[in-house]
């Protein structure tokens, strides 16, 4: 059993405390930092920036200034080395960086949770479909993660990936067994508690009524003050939206295909996603060598750094396979006959 006397505290009861007992505390504080972790992830809470007419550097207030406690940890971010707010870098094919608001590029992270899918015992099929529906609406998905039924591995991965400020998409281990373990690694990763929602909760006994026990149903507890509830009327249950975390409760490509529609019509009505330019590609398959392709295509890549130029094969012993992705049709189909001239004709040929 953990007790914790200030278990239950507030953000403005720990600073009510500090201030009127006048405990020391580190001088970041007072400087706009209110969640302090390590030197990567740390900077100023933009909601306590001082804005100034002669754009001279900025200033903060200090930590206890913070007028909605909740937002807390709006101060644990990645930095980039290019300090804008709202643009971030991202890196085409590892050789140049590229704007990601001039090139119309938002980024999402996906996590899946799961034991089963750890021990091979089955194979996932909602990360491949959740990564071609977001590069449907051009959005890039920046990594996939797979954790343990572990509240403390959850956590761990969210706070590394929304740290990112990617849109973050987790999905598995959400329900009322003991290995679901989701929404509370959620929690735990912005450092809030869970909390009965009473809405959820009426949501829950509509749809499982006599099966809910009790006065209070716990899969009904969701992260406190962070939760925001996507109702469509297509979903019998509202999904969960905790600030850049979306968790999905699909555990089949079909119910994954009917949550992704209805967050789509909710973006068209609420702004709920940002919907840019879809991703274009082109595949040419050769039975050139590796190492044949190999110099062509290090070249290419540096003629076309705004493009993703990949190389695979779908079987050992198959051809090649280069795929060739990007915003604009006319850059990749340049690229594609770039590198068709480097070599004879008909040593490549599209794959449609």
């Amino acid at each position: 059993m953990r007790v914790n006397p200030i278990l239950d505290w507030s953000y403005r009861d720990v600073w009510a405390f500090l201030l009127t007992c006048k405990v020391r505390y580190c001088s970041l504080y007072d400087q706009g930092y209110t969640s302090i972790g390590s030197v990567h992830d740390t900077v100023p809470n933009a909601l306590l920036c001082i804005k100034n007419s002669d754009n001279s550097k900025e200033k903060f207030r200090a930590a206890y200034m913070l007028p909605d406690g909740r937002l807390e940890r709006a101060g644990r971010a990645k930095k980039y080395s290019t300090p804008v707010c709202g643009r971030f870098p991202a890196v085409g094919n590892g050789l140049k960086s590229v704007d990601v608001n001039e090139n119309g590029i938002l980024t999402a992270s996906v996590i899946a949770v799961g034991d089963e899918l750890l021990f091979g015992t089955i194979e996932d099929q909602l990360g491949p479909s959740l990564c071609r529906k977001l590069r449907s609406i051009g959005w890039a998905v920046s990594q996939i993660a797979v954790v343990r039924n572990d509240i403390d591995s959850v956590a761990d991965e969210v706070e590394r990936q929304k740290s990112a400020n990617d849109l973050v998409f987790i999905y598995g281990g959400v329900g009322p067994l003991h290995s679901d373990v989701t929404v509370s690694g959620v929690a735990k990763a912005f450092g809030v508690r869970m909390a009965p929602d009473e809405e959820f909760e009426e949501y829950l006994r509509h749809l499982i009524s006599d099966k809910c026990t009790g006065d209070r149903n716990e899969m009904a507890q969701l992260p406190e003050g962070i939760t925001e509830l996507l109702h469509h009327e297509k979903l019998p249950v509202p999904l969960i939206k905790c600030l850049n975390v979306i968790i999905l409760t699909a555990t089949n490509v079909t119910e994954l295909d009917g949550q992704w529609d209805c967050l789509i019509e909710l973006t068209s009505s609420s702004g709920l996603l940002a919907l840019a330019e879809p991703f274009v590609s082109k595949r040419l398959r050769t039975t050139q060598s590796d190492v044949e392709t190999a110099q062509p295509l290090s070249k290419l890549c540096l003629e076309f750094p705004d493009l993703y130029i990949g190389c695979y094969r779908e079987s050992r012993t198959g051809p090649l396979v280069i795929s060739f992705e990007g915003k604009d049709q006319s850059r990749v189909e340049a690229a594609a006959e770039a590198l068709c001239k480097k070599f004879h004709p008909g040593a490549f040929y599209e794959i449609n």
